[in-house]
């Protein structure tokens, strides 16, 4: 008997598909920021900085937001039903966490958070859901529209698994993107189109550029099934005005495209002169139902005021698929079983927050509002941080939780990188991380390229405003003196 002593599982031999795409946001940079931080522990004062300040994720949580304590205290209570028989029960939990909880523990599964759900989510869990977004919109919404998900990166990916066909099969994409739409796209053999937003419109969309792309697209033989819109913008953080969602809703009524519309931002808005309206709410303000126009939109715990990214809770609401077409999703579904419970009772609880009368009400309103208007106001000092600095420019952030600043480095900088390797905008990030402890992504990383949308000898960087009031300071000031110093380093060389 003879054995294969040679291993034949190699990087040559799985899925070429995942080796053609970078998730850059948790790429090299962040894990070279990992590697530093755990030098910095074992040897403290082996760098000129005490911590790494990480501003490549957005993870609220674990860069010192304070969870909502309504909501923690109705988890609490799910996972522990009997603490809800203790006498000092009334002491540790205010009335309407009880009265919650008693309510989502009588709906579980065994009334227990530990068994298997239905694979679509519990059912008053999606009613709350769905009175949510109706009390939202003000246009109804039903529960078996709704799918509650592991975040809404399951949710997307679910998606992808049911439009996807062949590498025929195309979708929009913005373009700087999120890159877990070129991932999954690619992922699951489709073809990723990608329409350029403009910098010298607050990263607005043009739609004559989504006409001009979806154009070439089918002349080239492909059959674009979706666009996909992310609004708030990541990276690039712009709001889109009511009157370019019409534009879009009537473009993909027209050409037949099924709207993929990322939302998971919608509490995350920072200027009087914009506010957040779903794409539901605009086709249907145009009078369009559901037979007129296929709408799939995303919702996640992970952002807003809450944070909750650890609890991967979400959902999906599903408008103008039909209902054969819907079975085929619910079997999709089953094949992970469930959602995790606690995601689907924190996004019911999102969605159906305290109301003026409960006795919890005032204290979830401060918190709510002292971490929103804490946000605004880290938002507007990076902005103005970033803007100050000698050749960068930073738009106007409005909405979701990165700034997006371009950055013109000088010759000798892009030569530098050239030489070792990397594009110019790795370059920078590589050293800020090195110099100053501060981890951002590339933008490169979000497929921002030369042309249309970047001026020569410009690069970008993302950013996010979540680090802490006082860990900003300390970023501001250390982003300072490194930009400083690498400008006058690369300037002399010229």
């Amino acid at each position: 008997m003879s054995y294969n002593k040679t291993a034949n599982i190699t990087a040559e031999t799985i899925n070429p598909r995942v080796k053609m795409f970078n998730y850059e946001p948790c790429g090299e940079i962040a894990r070279h920021a990992e590697r530093l931080q755990e030098e910095l522990n074992k040897n403290p004062g082996s760098r000129p900085f005490q911590e790494i300040i990480y501003c490549n994720l957005g993870n609220p949580q674990a860069l010192g937001q304070r969870p909502i304590t309504f909501f923690r205290e109705v988890l609490s209570l799910c996972d522990n039903p009997a603490l809800l028989h203790r006498d000092e029960a009334h002491l540790l939990f205010s009335q309407c966490a009880m009265k919650r909880a008693r309510k989502i523990i009588e709906a579980m599964p065994g009334r227990d958070s530990g068994p298997y759900t239905p694979s679509q989510g519990i059912k008053s869990l999606r009613e709350s859901v769905a009175d949510g977004i109706a009390g939202r919109d003000g246009y109804p919404s039903r529960p078996q529209d709704i799918f509650l998900t592991d975040g809404a990166s399951s949710a997307i990916n679910l998606t992808m698994q049911i439009l996807i066909r062949s590498e025929e099969d195309a979708f929009l994409c913005p373009l700087p993107e999120y890159p877990l739409y070129s991932g999954s796209i690619l992922l699951h053999g489709g073809t990723m189109v990608p329409y350029n937003l403009s910098e010298d419109g607050d990263w607005g969309l043009e739609i004559f550029e989504v006409k001009r792309c979806l154009e070439e697209a089918r002349i080239s033989g492909l059959t674009v099934r979706a666009m996909v819109v992310i609004n708030p913008g990541n990276p690039t953080g712009q709001v889109l005005s009511v009157t370019n969602q019409e534009e879009i809703v009537e473009f993909c009524r027209k050409e037949g495209l099924v709207i993929l519309a990322d939302e998971v931002y919608q509490d995350n808005v920072y200027v009087e002169d914009k506010k957040f309206n779903s794409f539901k709410k605009v086709a249907r303000s145009l009078g369009y139902n559901e037979d007129d126009i296929s709408i799939v939109s995303y919702h996640s715990v992970s952002m807003g005021y809450y944070g909750e990214c650890g609890r991967r809770g979400g959902y999906m609401e599903i408008c103008g698929f039909g209902e054969d077409v819907m079975g085929e999703i619910c079997k999709v579904a089953s094949l992970t079983l469930c959602p995790n419970i606690g995601g689907q009772i924190l996004t019911s609880l999102v969605m159906d927050t305290p109301k003026i009368g409960d006795d919890c009400f005032e204290k979830f309103l401060a918190e709510k509002e002292s971490i929103h208007s804490s946000l605004v106001k880290r938002a507007k000092t990076l902005e103005k941080a970033f803007s100050s600095l000698e050749g960068v420019t930073c738009n106007r952030i409005e909405g979701a939780i990165y700034l997006f600043p371009k950055i013109h480095l000088p010759a000798a900088a892009i030569k530098a990188a050239k030489t070792e390797g990397v594009s110019p905008d790795i370059f920078y990030a590589c050293r800020l991380l090195n110099d100053a402890g501060i981890a951002v992504v590339p933008g490169s990383g979000f497929h921002q390229v030369s042309g249309r949308n970047r001026a020569a000898g410009t690069y970008h960087i993302r950013c996010t405003i979540l680090p802490g009031e006082d860990k900003i300071k300390t970023m501001i000031s250390r982003l300072r003196a490194f930009h400083e110093s690498f400008m006058n380093e690369f300037r002399d060389r010229n």
